[in-house]
């Protein structure tokens, strides 16, 4: 994609999932990416995969996006390593799904601190070397958990205050970069299935029909779409529905 050809790409929750599928996506539409997670070495499994793929080696950052000490050492570092970037995916978070028998105090603050206050110190602290990009982009994975209104559907209250937040961080963020160079964009994916770029799954999931499942894919091919817009114009909100899954599934 000729858009995004040449840009630095952070990748927050990038060692699986979602995460890696962006990386790897974005590496393929010649970004250059900088990953980051919990997992060491998941990290560089994600990180060979793109090498093997585009002869590009990514920069991996361990960040705990739930302790505020990780946050700051992996804004220190990037800063360090990258004064210039043009890309920031707030994909990092902490699922918590819903449970009779109630929440410890660490996995509530835990679901909480990933989505909100990690998020938002984590890029606050890479706005400056985003401000120095021709192109700067901060986008956000939500989810239709974060939507007004949402039903639950098995998720967790934390998790559901969580992303709800989040909606809310991507907004504020709109509002207080209006009239500067950086977007704010949010995405909010359905519940998915879990594929991979590097598996055959990925192909096929381009033929499922009205009423299957979302998948990692859509939300890959939506993000790269949104980024790769005209700078006038900024889709701050996009909601990707399936009827299994979905708003109302």
């Amino acid at each position: 994609m000729q858009a995004l050809k040449g840009a630095t790409a952070v990748v927050t929750g990038a060692g699986r999932g979602l995460g890696a599928a962006l990386a790897i996506c974005l590496a393929d539409a010649g970004c250059h990416l900088v990953l980051c997670g919990r997992n060491p070495q998941a990290l560089g499994q994600v990180a060979a995969s793109i090498e093997a793929r585009s002869g590009r080696q990514p920069f991996c950052v361990t960040l705990n996006l739930a302790d505020m000490a990780s946050v700051a050492h992996a804004v220190e570092a990037i800063n360090a390593k990258h004064p210039q970037i043009d890309i920031l995916i707030n994909n990092g978070a902490m699922w918590l799904e819903a449970a009779e028998q109630g929440y410890s105090a660490e996995a509530v603050s835990g679901v909480i601190n990933a989505a909100v206050t990690g998020t938002f110190l984590f890029t606050q602290g890479l706005l400056p070397v985003l401000r120095r990009s021709p192109r700067p982009d901060i986008l956000t994975i939500g989810s239709i958990s974060g939507l007004p209104n949402a039903a639950l559907q098995g998720v967790s209250v934390p998790f559901y205050a969580a992303k709800q937040a989040q909606r809310a961080l991507a907004e504020g963020l709109s509002q207080q970069l209006a009239g500067t160079p950086v977007r704010s964009l949010c995405v909010h994916p359905p519940y998915l299935d879990d594929i991979s770029p590097l598996e055959p799954a990925w192909e096929a999931a381009a033929m499922r029909q009205k009423g299957e499942r979302g998948t990692n894919r859509d939300v890959v091919e939506t993000v790269l779409f949104a980024l790769s817009r005209p700078r006038h114009v900024s889709l701050s909100s996009i909601v990707i529905d399936s009827d299994e899954g979905g708003l109302f599934g």
